[in-house]
């Protein structure tokens, strides 16, 4: 990996980037080496586990830029394929349409869109939104992906929350939509 003295913007811009984090990135098709470097590697950096390079490209790669003189689309016009989280309002909004969180789905929906290309585990998801150590019930965290899920198709956007079997959750952009914060 090259190391450079200055940082650039992806896609060539030569604006100074945010400050530089490492990301670890493992291709493995088997969900049980997954769960194991999940565990070994926990607390390092962001973690990128993926069950083969097919995979790993549709996640990163850049999305289609706008071309050059072409406006962007205004937050909340209708064109705007942008997932917005309203954490005032407790809502999601994507385009003109709107839908209600509460608190537990708005705290999952938020921690996913934080690194939205990881993985979460379910214990991890369970401390970040119930901010209990003692008590990991998996199916608590699948109860509000479940009504999550349905929320986002009512939003119409392309992001789901995908299921990474034997490994957790990851915030998956199928249409390649901007997700942002309020």
């Amino acid at each position: 990996m090259a190391e450079d003295d200055e940082s650039t913007v992806p896609g060539g811009g030569s604006e100074p980037a945010g400050e530089l984090f490492p990301l670890l990135i493992a291709v493995t098709p088997s969900p049980a080496e997954r769960i194991r470097l999940a565990e070994r590697l926990d607390g390092i950096a962001p973690l990128l586990l993926v069950a083969d390079l097919d995979e790993l490209r549709r996640l990163i790669s850049a999305p289609q830029q706008l071309r050059p003189g072409s406006p962007a689309p205004a937050p909340g016009s209708a064109t705007d394929t942008a997932l917005r989280i309203d954490p005032t309002r407790s809502t999601a909004r994507c385009g003109d349409r709107e839908v209600s969180l509460t608190r537990l789905e708005h705290d999952l929906l938020s921690c996913l869109t934080t690194e939205p290309v990881r993985v979460w585990s379910y214990a991890e998801l369970h401390r970040a939104v119930w901010r209990a150590e003692g008590s990991q019930r998996k199916a608590d965290v699948q109860s509000v992906v479940k009504r999550l899920r349905r929320k986002l198709t009512e939003l119409g956007t392309g992001v789901t929350i995908d299921t990474v079997r034997g490994v957790g959750l990851r915030l998956t952009d199928h249409q390649q939509p901007r997700i942002s914060g309020a």
